[in-house]
């Protein structure tokens, strides 16, 4: 199988902004775990939290806002503020699913490659129906590493066990697609809002940019 005439024999999926439609959800968490509290989050939190783990999240919220809880009560609230979506109403974008679907068919190995944790994003598979399509689903706090390091993206491609070359990662961050270009595997840009600002930086990175699945169907 080919994507605009390049191979693609191993797939690594990122979820949100790029398979589901959670990244205004995740510009909340914070902000709404803070207003649980009575505390008023600064304006740009989400832009601070975007790049991290939820660890790293609430390592910062703590000190930052003086929190009294310890960083994993933190972590577990927003965590659960983010599961209830994930559970309950998180949606693929546009041409995900029939993306997905189209790989199964032609038999390409996929995996999932995100800085939510892991039980989050098997619940939103789940419920969705599309766990099973990957060889598996590594999340930043499984492999103790952020997205700005490589070790996730190592596991992913020896877990599908296709050649970097031949490795499509599909990404709507540009810090993770800094991490993923020296590794050599390709790099497939889509599109997501709250990543406006970098679209210039990711089309540039990118072997092949698109706006929405659609566009490979």
């Amino acid at each position: 199988m080919k994507i605009k005439g390049h191979e693609i024999k191993g797939a690594i999926f990122d979820v949100d902004g790029t398979l589901l439609d959670t990244m205004p959800m995740w510009s909340t968490v914070g902000v709404g775990y803070l207003a649980e509290r009575g505390i008023e989050a600064e304006p740009n939190l989400p832009e601070i939290l975007f790049a991290t783990t939820t660890e790293m999240a609430s390592e910062y919220m703590k000190e930052r806002y003086g929190l009294t809880e310890t960083v994993e009560e933190i972590r577990d609230g927003m965590n659960a503020i983010a599961e209830r979506a994930y559970a309950n109403t998180a949606q693929f974008k546009a041409g995900a699913a029939e993306f997905l679907d189209l790989l199964k068919e032609e038999g390409i190995p996929m995996a999932i490659a995100t800085s939510t944790d892991h039980h989050c994003i098997k619940a939103a598979m789940d419920r969705l129906g599309y766990s099973d399509y990957f060889v598996t689903m590594l999340s930043a706090a499984d492999v103790g590493a952020p997205k700005s390091e490589p070790k996730i993206f190592r596991e992913a491609i020896e877990a599908l066990g296709s050649e970097p070359s031949e490795t499509w990662v599909f990404e709507d961050g540009y810090y993770a697609m800094q991490t993923v270009k020296p590794l050599g595997m390709k790099i497939l840009g889509i599109y997501d809002a709250q990543s406006h600002g970098d679209q210039e930086d990711i089309k540039d990175i990118s072997d092949v940019y698109i706006k929405e699945f659609t566009e490979l169907l």
